[in-house]
């Protein structure tokens, strides 16, 4: 077994030199300025559409694994689950819903990131997807998704 060096190793970035306790601060997931990275109204929209027919059974959730978290893959999982058992109760078949996307409000509590509230209108009640976007390696990633 090898033992780490005593002496953290340094990266030069630009002119100020950091100090790297760990290989996981360099390799792992770095945060972007919001400058860096692309407008978000487009993944927002997307992002709602996608969610809204996952949800239905229309769509496959590995479809959305590149753009969200490990945490937010989950829990839209166990969804996924519940409506599927709910369906299956009431003896309905998957399909594609029929809805519009309403207004798009946004809101950057932080550099990089986002929180946004769309609006889903369909044809008996309009529902809002709350979605919290942050900059990761350049891209946005969602690391919240709520169905309200």
């Amino acid at each position: 077994m090898t033992a780490r060096p005593a002496v953290p190793r340094t990266v030069v970035r630009g002119s100020t030199p950091q100090f790297l306790d760990d290989e996981d601060d360099y390799f792992g997931r770095q945060p972007a300025r919001r400058s860096e990275l692309p407008d978000p109204e487009p993944l927002l929209r997307n992002l709602t559409h996608c969610v809204i027919e996952v949800l239905a059974g229309a769509r496959d959730l590995d479809q959305l694994a590149r753009w969200v978290t490990d945490d937010v893959y989950r829990n839209l999982s166990k969804r996924v689950v519940l409506a599927a058992r709910a369906r299956r109760v009431k003896g309905q078949a998957p399909r594609r819903p029929a809805f519009t996307l309403g207004n798009v409000i946004t809101c950057e509590p932080a550099d990089g990131v986002l929180e946004a509230v769309i609006m889903v209108h369909q044809r008996p009640r309009s529902r809002a997807v709350a979605i919290r976007l942050e900059g990761l390696d350049q891209r946005w990633r969602a690391s919240a998704i709520s169905v309200l």
